[in-house]
């Protein structure tokens, strides 16, 4: 069956696809990278982040939210990364309900490693291919990344969501606590 509807784009996304698909193969696999303690590309991805916007004092909520992945899941990975001793957790003075997580030393150096780790594998390669296209293109083609992954997540949250009749039409019964 010829898929006429993806057109003259059927390489970039059977391409992305690909990408997306071995990603997610490895996105929970620990010790994925040459670091002196296993983590996984998840894991990675939330030191990095945590590493990159320290100053903001962000909640876990929000860190989560800004990497596309359930709270659910960041809380798993970072109870994982605390058992690791590569994150530390702090309250607010003013508020104990929300936490603040920060990367240790330890987290600082695993950070590192997966950096010397990946240049040379993959990132030294793709940013050369990347400064041969003008800017403004690859501007483009992350907007085009982002405008995709926002969209699958509304998508994957409106079937969460019971439709709004459906919430409706059952009465609410409160129970007293005594």
């Amino acid at each position: 069956m010829n898929l006429i509807w993806l057109g003259k784009y059927r390489s970039f996304f059977e391409n992305l696809f690909f990408y997306t698909n071995v990603y997610g193969q490895a996105y929970t696999l620990q010790g994925f990278h040459d670091t002196s303690v296993p983590c996984s590309l998840a894991q990675i991805q939330v030191l990095e982040y945590i590493l990159e916007n320290e100053e903001k004092n962000q909640k876990m909520s929000e860190v989560a939210k800004r990497l596309g992945i359930s709270p659910s899941a960041f809380s798993k990975n970072v109870k994982k990364m605390m058992e690791k001793n590569l994150l530390e957790k702090y309250r607010c003075a003013n508020n104990q309900k929300d936490i603040i997580i920060k990367a240790s030393p330890l987290g600082r150096k695993v950070y590192q490693e997966y950096v010397s780790s990946l240049w040379k594998r993959r990132f030294e390669h793709t940013f050369a291919m990347l400064d041969e296209i003008p800017e403004e293109y690859v501007a483009k083609f992350a907007e085009i990344l982002k405008f995709n992954a926002e969209t699958m997540l509304e998508q994957m949250n409106e079937r969460q969501e019971p439709p709004e009749t459906a919430r409706q039409s059952k009465p609410i019964e409160l129970v007293k606590i005594e």
